[in-house]
């Protein structure tokens, strides 16, 4: 087996033992802020920058919209941005496309970005029958007051 076999099994052997730990996936929390001025603009910045795991912090002033990209957990960077003291939301809007009705009154906005609309979730149900249990019974066999029309 040689010494390079030898540290080789040993190199495997103990990087199997420190993959217990599971890393988190990257990922991009988008907020929606109400900001005012570059003050705040940087308030907030500086704030989410300080979250653990955070990479990245855009903001878009003009849409109130806040990125935050990193290894992050979505709870604690909404509540870090809670913390400014500012009105937080998880950003609440979804290109039109993607929504089956965009102009119900639930869903469109009008201070939403261009091509966006609310996001709302779908309320359309199937019925298990299509056909009513009265009109059944109104042409049934059974029933003595059946349409009796031939």
């Amino acid at each position: 087996m040689g010494l390079q076999g030898t540290l080789e099994y040993l190199s495997d052997l103990l990087s199997r033992t420190r993959k217990g730990k599971k890393r988190k996936q990257i990922q991009t929390v988008a907020l929606k802020i109400r900001m005012d001025c570059e003050g705040c603009e940087r308030k907030v910045k500086k704030v989410l920058s300080g979250v653990k795991g955070a990479k990245t912090v855009d903001v878009d002033l003009k849409q109130q919209k806040v990125t935050v990209t990193g290894y992050v957990d979505p709870k604690k960077v909404l509540k870090a941005a809670q913390s400014t003291k500012k009105k937080v939301e998880m950003w609440p809007y979804v290109p039109y496309t993607l929504v089956a009705n965009p102009y119900v009154s639930q869903a469109y906005d009008k201070k939403a970005p261009p091509n966006m609309v609310r996001s709302v979730p779908n309320t359309a149900t199937i019925k298990e029958t299509t056909v009513d249990d009265g009109y059944t019974t109104m042409f049934s066999d059974d029933n003595p007051n059946a349409c009796s029309i031939m």
